[in-house]
């Protein structure tokens, strides 16, 4: 996997270049063929201060590229607001793509459940 991390107005550090890999690892537990993830960073001017910094991720995986942004006033809560959405996607997208047999259970009717013993 490459991962990139750029910033637009705004200088990432090494301690923000190690958080914003940490909160990404998580995405590669739940779905291991991540080919290429870019991160950008960046702070806007703004009268609103709740959306000035902004994180936006593009995740290329296997079939198509998952884009996903989050903005808030703190540029680390950005971040975690960030991988929170792209694990989600990732999420819906390995669901997608195993014909939603993990996201549904099958549902059992009352005449299956008494035939198998189960009072309803």
């Amino acid at each position: 996997m490459n991962l990139t991390i750029s910033g637009h107005h705004l200088e990432v550090t090494p301690s923000l270049r190690s958080y914003v890999m940490a909160k990404l690892e998580r995405i590669l537990r739940h779905f291991d063929q991540v080919v290429d993830v870019k991160v950008l960073l960046t702070v806007h001017k703004q009268k609103e201060k709740e959306k000035r910094q902004r994180a936006g991720c593009t995740v290329r995986v296997k079939g198509q590229d998952l884009f996903v942004e989050t903005q808030h006033f703190d540029l680390y809560a950005a971040v975690d607001a960030l991988a929170d959405k792209l694990d989600r996607a990732v999420m819906r997208y390995k669901t997608r793509q195993q014909g939603g047999r993990a996201a549904t259970a099958k549902r059992l009717s009352s005449t299956d459940l008494q035939v198998a013993g189960v009072s309803v």
